[in-house]
């Protein structure tokens, strides 16, 4: 499957994980307009089987394809780098990358300005439990309101 991140309906962190809990082995390949610094490791690690930049040319994305189909994993040469920079630098995520799924679903959607009682509701959980994601989010983030939260999401990229 060829997913594009950006999608008006939800994230796609959530379009994801939506689609591994009904189809773990389905390989899904990530196509986006956001930098690969912004993305790449957080999707990869939430089971997408490769992530693509929009700007890559057709026959990048191509192989991309074949190499998904055939059951492998496809990282870019741009990912490729990011993740041995990560690697040779020990611990050097974003804030962001620290969190769980379900905290990065959280944290996304209040960034965009959605209330605890209508994320309760579209996530199917209770406003307490949302608090609670929130306020790890924010401890986790080092942040103090949904005003910071909102800010450090269009500062990096994650939301438009």
């Amino acid at each position: 499957m060829l997913l594009d991140l950006a999608s008006p309906r939800q994230s796609g962190v959530d379009t994801l994980a939506e689609i591994k809990a009904r189809r773990p082995d389905l390989p899904v390949l990530i196509l986006s307009g956001f930098p690969e610094k912004y993305y790449a490791t957080t999707m990869l690690r939430h089971g997408a089987s490769g992530y693509l930049n929009k700007d890559c040319g057709p026959q990048e994305l191509v192989k991309a394809i074949r190499t998904v189909a055939r059951g492998h994993k496809y990282i870019s040469a741009a990912v490729g780098e990011l993740l041995a920079y990560q690697i040779a630098s020990g611990d050097d995520k974003a804030e962001h990358e620290h969190l769980s799924e379900r905290e990065l679903q959280v944290f996304l959607h209040l960034a965009r300005g959605e209330t605890i009682g209508h994320l309760a509701d579209s996530m199917s959980l209770s406003v307490k439990t949302v608090s609670t994601y929130r306020t790890r989010v924010m401890e986790k983030m080092s942040l103090s309101s949904n005003s910071d939260l909102t800010y450090y999401a269009l500062k990096n990229g994650l939301i438009q």
